[in-house]
């Protein structure tokens, strides 16, 4: 690989402890900082970007340090704007990868898996989804955990949340569906706003 063109990273994003997974396969450009990225996996995955995040990468704590929580000290957050992907030395590190984890209360962790690194392709805008599978869950439903018992209740006409739990997610929800034209369309507007 010849380390002086223009790469962009591979990466697959997957949210944790669902079955069957909720996933995108996402080219990131290395120029990236890592609130933009949060602003793409906030669109990739259609969240709605109210709730703290942050990402852990090889220890260490990045968002916003005014908003993370406290932990007697003990752990420090850096600030998510002034780290860029380009930053990580990870082309030597076997199976590389690190967390997002969105809302603190319903804890949605997101794996960000290193896929690897391929050429920029002049023609495309990046960042690009270019694969994925199912819908993220509906905000505050309760995290994993709540979101199977979402489910449940979702498939079940005779469970008794079933009317409030279609209500709640509205009508055009289906956990199975991913529409990558619309994820791309998401992304390319979350970026602009982010970088504005």
């Amino acid at each position: 690989m010849d380390f002086d063109e223009p790469l962009v990273m591979q990466v697959k994003i997957t949210l944790q402890d669902i079955e069957p997974p909720i996933w995108r396969r996402i080219l990131l450009p290395l120029d990236l900082n890592l609130t933009q990225l949060h602003a793409v996996i906030q669109a990739a995955f259609a969240w709605t970007n109210t709730h703290l995040h942050q990402f852990i990468i090889g220890g260490l704590v990045y968002g916003a340090p005014e908003f993370s929580p406290y932990y007697h000290g003990q752990r420090r957050t850096f600030e998510a704007a002034e780290v860029h992907l380009r930053d990580f030395n990870l082309y030597y590190l076997r199976d590389p990868s690190f967390v997002y984890h969105y809302d603190f209360g319903d804890d949605w962790i997101h794996l960000i898996e290193i896929e690897g690194f391929i050429p920029q392709d002049e023609g495309i805008k990046y960042p690009l989804c270019i694969a994925g599978e199912r819908h993220r869950p509906p905000e505050d439903v309760g995290g994993p955990p709540g979101y199977v018992q979402f489910l449940d209740a979702w498939h079940d006409k005779t469970h008794d949340d079933h009317k409030r739990y279609r209500r709640r997610a509205g009508r055009s929800f289906n956990p199975e569906r991913f529409d990558i034209d619309v994820t791309n369309t998401l992304i390319r507007l979350a970026l602009g706003k982010s970088r504005g």
